[in-house]
């Protein structure tokens, strides 16, 4: 039987250095393995747990209490030149040009936006999965990337693209891959410019500023039932 969504007031959102928090890494895997699970899809290259264990890989976990249980996650790596990026694993055998596309981007500053998922409890509320995209990108400023890649399912293609990335037609076909199955796709994205966003929606770009000015800080929004849920951002690392 489905269980009953739960009230939600608050949403905390809290970055972090992956070795810096394992119990945090360990929810943030929980929550993602079982949305994954329930699609039926199990090969995916960002649901890979060695993350916990590379120092260049950040983590938005949100929550509806301070370190409660994982209702949505996100994670950025940094290219390192060590380990490659989820996008590397999950398309490289299918067009290595991606390589290439990394590489030249490495010195100035690049990473990958990735293993974004959302829980049951807050998929409804039509803000968890654009509200974490944006602070997701406003995070990838004040880390000070120039530039950042992603792999988005179909469901997500819109946010991204609201967001500021732009398929990377130069790769794959017209920019999309076969994955993780073959009667699925995904689309390879990137944002050109981290700082500028010159792309992203108007009203996004605002909100994504707003949150690199301020990485600690509240706002209040509607959920698609017309609730008030309160947004609680903290963006800010204790160490980097």
């Amino acid at each position: 039987m489905e269980e009953s969504k739960t009230h939600i007031d608050d949403l905390y959102f809290k970055a972090f250095r992956a070795v810096n928090d394992r119990a945090a890494c360990m929810k943030f895997i929980e929550g993602h393995t079982h949305v994954l699970e329930i699609f039926g899809i199990t090969q995916i290259t960002s649901a890979k747990i060695d993350w916990v264990l590379n120092p260049n890989v950040y983590v938005i976990l949100v929550s509806a209490e301070k370190d409660g249980k994982a209702l949505a996650g996100s994670r950025i790596h940094v290219a390192d030149r060590k380990t490659p990026l989820p996008i590397e694993f999950a398309v490289g055998d299918m067009d290595n040009r991606i390589y290439d596309m990394v590489e030249d981007r490495t010195d100035a500053g690049t990473g990958e936006f990735c293993g974004l998922w959302n829980s049951y409890e807050i998929a409804g509320l039509g803000i968890g999965s654009m509200q974490l995209s944006i602070a997701s990108v406003a995070f990838a400023g004040l880390i000070n990337l120039d530039t950042l890649f992603g792999l988005c399912a179909p469901a997500t293609y819109r946010n991204s693209i609201r967001g500021g990335f732009r398929v990377i037609n130069e790769i794959g076909i017209n920019g999309k891959f076969y994955y993780p199955k073959e009667d699925l796709t995904a689309t390879s994205i990137i944002i050109d410019d981290v700082k500028n966003l010159p792309l992203t929606y108007d009203d996004v770009r605002v909100n994504i500023m707003s949150l690199r000015e301020n990485p600690i800080s509240s706002q209040q929004m509607e959920s698609k039932s017309g609730e008030i849920v309160n947004l609680h951002f903290d963006l800010k690392l204790d160490t980097l």
